[in-house]
């Protein structure tokens, strides 16, 4: 599927979750906001070094060298809400209007944003029966520091509130993997001093600006374990995190049905998780509590245990998969356990996705390397060829580095290690924290162990890199052309296609302009084009045979 239909659908989902305004789910929630009587409202004033320096009494946040903010919060949830959305603020309010500001320019007409409305006021009206009274009472005071600008959509502490669904919303509505998200470990005689290394691509693509102001946030709970985890301005869910035990998580989505009701948000579930399991035994407990509304795997590693594991929930069905007689983990999108095996969902999207491709890929490259280090697991996670190391075009979902990721990470739970990607994508340094030097040491002003960096790839001062950046730019003004039916030159469909010459979808996308314009000749040749590179997935693949019968006819051939 073309990256903007899956922009434009996302986007949807996002703005229906956002403007929840009508319908019962509404009205319950508002009487059910957290009591925050037994806490205290008040927090020390937030001190303003420069524009990437706040400090807020022991709390503070900072900018690092290579673009990553540094978010350091204790104590109880309420605190931490108010402590957390005051110090972030100003990315807190980016972030929302990163989301808000696509809902004009890809919703426009005002029924079809009622109509949205209605549909996920109703998935959302049980959500707040689903999380906890702590994580309810953190979102509300983050809530507090959310942008005025927006409360005559929805109260602030029910937009933050359902924005933690966004993930799932989004994943579930349009019923394919909005996020293609790669993870593996290794452990024992795969790695090179024999302690366990994981790695993850977190694929979530919501546009460029949404990824620009990523948090390394360290947190010191009154309750639970200390953790870390990546995220953004207005978000406490967890979606790559560490705990001080070496406890990780991260998610990667499964193949959903469209849910009638929306409960617990992964990203709640996982953050339960790593703030109170220290094993995967109770890593396991945890996730058998709660009631999720999509299909997901969830990938635990951990020091005490010395292995990785995949918990595999979906609403009617929790399947745990481990490895037998092996020392690695592979998890892309699709499920592996038993408790799946007979799952019609689940078999199709194997067949039909780029899970199993990329699977077989991330195979492929932990065969080649008997050893992993942090600095291979990094290569691995930076890869961005197809099986066999065939050229695919860049930003190819097939490709394990997709060239669009929010981030990407590798633990070393036993050492309490962890190297955090910077941009662009996965090709910026990763920059490395010492877990026991953090909490040990959380005033200091930067927290990142910079000794234990690993390098920035230099892919990102190729021609072939500023190619595929022109290429991104350019496909959003040629599909936007042809959304508007406008024409478009020869010379600028043929720069399309040589700026990323492998991707089959710059073929595909000259050839649908000149089938709409009724150049039929042209189209079957970029079709057919197409057709010699690696196409996505099967149903792609079927639109372009599609394609290539339909100008045939036309052409009476």
């Amino acid at each position: 599927m073309l990256l903007k239909k899956v922009q434009l659908v996302h986007w949807f989902c996002l703005f229906s979750i956002l403007f929840l305004v009508t319908s019962c789910g509404v009205s319950k929630s508002l009487h059910d906001l957290p009591d925050v009587s037994a806490y205290n409202s008040t927090i020390p004033e937030r001190i303003k070094t420069s524009d990437s320096t706040f400090s807020l009494g022991s709390n503070h946040l900072n900018k690092n060298k290579q673009g990553l903010w540094e978010l350091y919060v204790e104590g109880n949830p309420y605190e931490r809400g108010l402590i957390t959305g005051r110090l972030s603020e100003e990315l807190f309010h980016k972030q929302e209007a990163a989301f808000l500001s696509k809902v004009d320019e890809l919703v426009p007409s005002k029924t079809r944003q009622f109509f949205l409305r209605k549909i996920l006021a109703w998935y959302n009206r049980k959500m707040y029966l689903n999380i906890t009274e702590e994580y309810k009472t953190e979102i509300y005071g983050l809530s507090k520091y959310a942008s005025n600008d927006y409360n005559h959509l929805a109260s602030n502490y029910l937009r933050i509130l359902y924005l933690h669904g966004a993930h799932d919303i989004g994943h579930a509505f349009q019923d394919l993997a909005l996020v293609g998200c790669t993870s593996f470990a290794a452990w024992g005689n795969k790695t090179e001093d024999g302690s366990l290394i994981i790695g993850r691509n977190f694929d979530f693509y919501a546009g460029d600006d949404f990824a620009k102001d990523k948090i390394v946030s360290f947190v010191n709970p009154t309750e639970g374990h200390k953790f870390m985890s990546v995220t953004w301005g207005g978000m406490i869910g967890v979606v790559s995190g560490m705990n001080e035990h070496g406890l990780t998580v991260t998610i990667n989505a499964g193949k959903s049905k469209i849910p009638l009701v929306a409960k617990t948000p992964v990203s709640i579930l996982t953050r339960e998780i790593l703030q109170y399991a220290s094993t995967i035994e109770e890593a396991i407990t945890i996730a058998k509590k709660r009631q999720v509304f999509v299909s997901e795997s969830i990938f635990i590693g951990s020091a005490k245990d010395k292995k990785a594991i995949t918990i595999e929930m979906s609403p009617n069905n929790f399947g745990i998969y481990e490895v037998a007689n092996s020392n690695q983990l592979i998890c892309s999108n699709h499920f592996q356990s038993e408790a799946y095996a007979a799952d019609e969902n689940n078999s199709k999207h194997i067949v039909e996705s780029h899970s199993q491709y990329r699977y077989e890929r991330m195979k492929e490259l932990l065969n080649q390397h008997p050893k992993i280090t942090p600095e291979i697991a990094v290569d691995i996670l930076r890869n961005k060829d197809g099986l066999h190391d065939k050229a695919i075009g860049y930003g190819n979902e097939k490709a394990l580095n997709q060239l669009l990721a929010h981030h990407s990470i590798v633990f070393k739970p036993e050492q309490r290690l962890v190297w955090v990607s910077s941009s662009p994508y996965q090709l910026g340094e990763y920059v490395a924290y010492d877990l026991n030097d953090v909490f040990k040491n959380p005033n200091k002003k930067l927290l990142a162990n910079t000794n234990l960096n690993i390098e920035k790839d230099d892919f990102q001062f190729t021609k072939a890199f500023n190619n595929y950046e022109a290429y991104r730019k350019l496909r959003a003004e040629v599909l936007s052309d042809i959304d508007d039916n406008e024409t478009i030159t020869s010379s600028t469909l043929l720069e399309l296609q040589s700026l990323n010459p492998e991707y089959w979808e710059a073929y595909f996308i000259v050839g649908k302009y000149n089938y709409e314009k009724g150049y039929y000749r042209a189209a079957l040749n970029a079709f057919e084009k197409a057709k010699t590179k690696e196409i996505t997935t099967i149903p792609d693949l079927e639109q372009v045979d599609n394609y290539i019968k339909k100008s045939k006819r036309k052409l009476d051939l």
